[in-house]
């Protein structure tokens, strides 16, 4: 399985963002997704999980009520759409799956990051 991320880049705090993650190899129908970050001298941090049908969903609370992840299984594609980013949300960005739908810091298989920095 190979995730590649895309669409980090350098925004304002209050800004938008929309992460994408394509999966290649084989097909990911069965496994759960998500997204983990990475913030400079910190640990990894499970960000948001779905299931393989989108009717399981579990956000950090640093990102609820911001953060949308959503999944199109069809294209094997993940998405991340972020609202109103502060500076803490700067990380590097990792897709992620899982067999389990539930993501923890050590997922079966983790993409290439993606870099997000938000200035204040």
């Amino acid at each position: 399985v190979q995730l590649q991320a895309s669409g980090g880049g350098l925004v304002q705090a209050g800004d938008s963002l929309r992460l994408s993650c394509a999966g290649s190899g084989r097909t990911l129908s069965n496994y759960g997704m998500g997204w983990i970050r990475q913030a400079p001298g910190k640990e990894r941090e499970v960000v948001a999980s779905i299931n393989w049908d989108g009717g399981r969903i579990s956000y950090a609370d640093s990102v609820k009520g911001r953060f949308t992840i959503s999944r199109d299984t069809a294209k094997n594609t993940l998405y991340l759409q972020m609202n109103n980013v502060n500076p803490e949300d700067t990380a590097n960005y990792y897709c992620a799956a899982n067999p389990g739908w539930l993501l923890t810091t050590r997922p079966a298989y983790l993409g290439r990051e993606t870099q997000v920095t938000v200035s204040s």
